[in-house]
């Protein structure tokens, strides 16, 4: 998925790497329930491959690691390659799925939780004067 802080790009790839459906979901939790139903209606969704967890991709993967789906840390693609092709945010998407299939994206997505998210969030709190 190639997240953006309104609406996100999926793609879904066969076992062999040919792009099955891309679609544009928007980045709220109705969006990400319609985008898992729409790639479940493609086929079987187990793993999937996701821009940005740490920021505008962040509430949209711990949505799918709830859902049982194991997510994958992409890289998001070098910004001057991007300037010289354009902003395809569906080949963005299908790049990112066929990280996952090859096995260039390794890094399992973190899940918000646990201690480091609880020092996140009072380092948050302390930073912002909340009381």
């Amino acid at each position: 998925m190639d997240t953006h802080r309104d609406v996100h790009a999926a793609a879904v790839v066969s076992s062999l790497g040919e792009v099955i459906g891309t679609g544009s979901f928007p980045a709220t939790a109705a969006g990400y329930r319609e985008l898992l139903a729409w790639a479940r209606g493609l086929g079987t969704v187990r793993r999937g491959g996701v821009e940005g967890t740490g920021s505008f991709g962040a509430a949209l993967c711990r949505y799918l690691l709830a859902q049982q789906v194991e997510v994958f840390e992409v890289n998001r693609p070098d910004r001057s390659e991007r300037r010289r092709r354009g902003k395809p945010d569906a080949a963005d998407a299908q790049n990112a799925a066929r990280a996952v299939l090859s096995g260039r994206a390794r890094a399992r997505a973190k899940a918000g939780d646990g201690p480091v998210q609880i020092a996140r969030m009072f380092k948050l709190a302390k930073a912002t004067g909340y009381r």
